[in-house]
């Protein structure tokens, strides 16, 4: 693993949604006998005052919330739009009431789906384990130990100093995630600032380059796999892409201007960290870079430049689209543009959609894009959706209007 030559880049501060430090939290526990993986959630969430849903019997494990295959959606669906003047009235209240009134679609265990919410009530179980703040107890289990001085949920006149501004998918300045309020309620899920080299440090430690009191936590981030689609499980923390002596280990996300990833190739013990500070997905680049045989992928337009339609075009693409296994996307007509609500499942608030083209559309706070087609009649029956969280595109079709 050899670090760059750029001082200002490895020490260019950027917020990250890896969540390789956070997630080590729990490992951390596991060795020490706090936790058990296998234990409910709820058997630490009763101080928090935290209900969990509960299907067929069975209970939400924190291996579950861990492998994001606990069934809880991505983020709550109630929650406004982020640009909504009433975003801020929502509390953690709201969030609870959500949950404890949320009801499961899916055996737990039984499916992968990535998990705002799920990891949001993983910090809030182990926090309630220790009785302390979660940021805190990151501090001094993880950040602390491994001297990671750039590090911390909170800038230091330093990283202010060296903080690289992110930028949303239209290159325009993006707001800090803790000033959006259903994150800043959620901080262990995506409000972490660090550096190259600081990340660095956390991948040699989890590659074994060093002597380390975390070891053991390091050991066991791996034992425990969920199926995410052919070829790529789920472990704690990390997901594993390939098998046997073809694995390579990574951890990627993309929100609020920035976009990070750490991958490594267990068996050539080589580690990458790559960092961008503009919302969008650069975990192709890290494998592409363990691996030259990895295909880096085709780029959509990585900046995105919104036109003005006319208000009938806009009235065209509106109505209720049904997406096969998904449910229903609603497009609306809102003043002069449009917004999608996605099924609840889904857990995103409803977005503003912003024109490029007469057919796509982007949203500019997530990587998340939509693309209507038009029959040969000229009109719209269906529309691709292209999720924030990297899968394929979603194809949904139009619903004939309620009468």
């Amino acid at each position: 693993m050899r670090r760059g030559k750029r001082q200002s880049d490895r020490d260019r501060c950027r917020r990250n949604r890896s969540a390789g430090p956070k997630n080590h939290f729990l490992r951390a526990s596991r060795c020490r006998n706090e936790v058990a993986l296998s234990d409910p959630a709820s058997k630490y969430l009763t101080a928090a005052t935290i209900k969990l849903p509960e299907r067929n019997g069975h209970l939400i494990t924190l291996v579950d919330l861990a492998t994001h295959t606990s069934g809880l959606p991505f983020m709550p669906a109630d929650a406004p739009p982020f640009s909504d003047p009433t975003a801020a009235k929502y509390s953690t209240g709201d969030l609870k009431r959500y949950l404890a009134s949320y009801q499961l679609t899916r055996d737990i265990g039984s499916d992968w789906d990535y998990s705002n919410i799920g990891y949001w009530v993983l910090s809030e179980a182990l926090a309630a384990r220790t009785g302390k703040d979660i940021k805190d107890v990151i501090r001094q289990r993880v950040v602390v130990p491994l001297k990671m001085t750039d590090t911390d949920f909170k800038l230091s006149p330093k990283m202010k100093e060296n903080l690289a501004p992110g930028h949303d998918s239209a290159l325009q300045p993006a707001p800090a995630a803790s000033t959006i309020p259903i994150y800043s309620i959620m901080p262990a899920i995506g409000l972490l600032y660090s550096t190259t080299n600081d990340l660095l440090t956390f991948l040699s430690e989890c590659m074994g380059y060093e002597p380390s009191p975390l070891a053991p936590a390091m050991n066991i981030a791996l034992s425990n796999r969920r199926p995410v689609q052919p070829g790529n499980q789920q472990a704690l923390g990390w997901n594993v892409y390939g098998k046997d002596a073809d694995q390579v280990i990574f951890r990627d996300g993309s929100s609020f201007g920035y976009a990070s990833v750490m991958a490594y190739d267990p068996k050539t013990r080589v580690g990458v960290v790559v960092l961008t500070n503009q919302v969008g997905d650069v975990g192709d680049l890290a494998r592409h870079l363990l691996r030259p045989d990895f295909p880096l992928a085709k780029r959509a337009n990585t900046k995105h430049t919104e036109i003005t339609l006319d208000s009938k075009v806009l009235d065209s693409y509106a109505g209720r689209y049904e997406a096969k296994g998904e449910g229903i996307f609603t497009i609306a007509r809102e003043n002069d543009f449009l917004t999608i609500e996605s099924p609840a499942d889904w857990g995103l608030p409803k977005l503003r959609i912003r024109p490029e083209n007469q057919r796509d559309f982007f949203a500019s706070e997530l990587p998340f894009r939509v693309t209507f087609q038009t029959g040969s009649d000229g009109k719209v029956h269906d529309l691709t959706i292209y999720p924030p969280r990297g899968q394929k595109g979603v194809p949904a079709n139009k619903l004939a209007a309620e009468k």
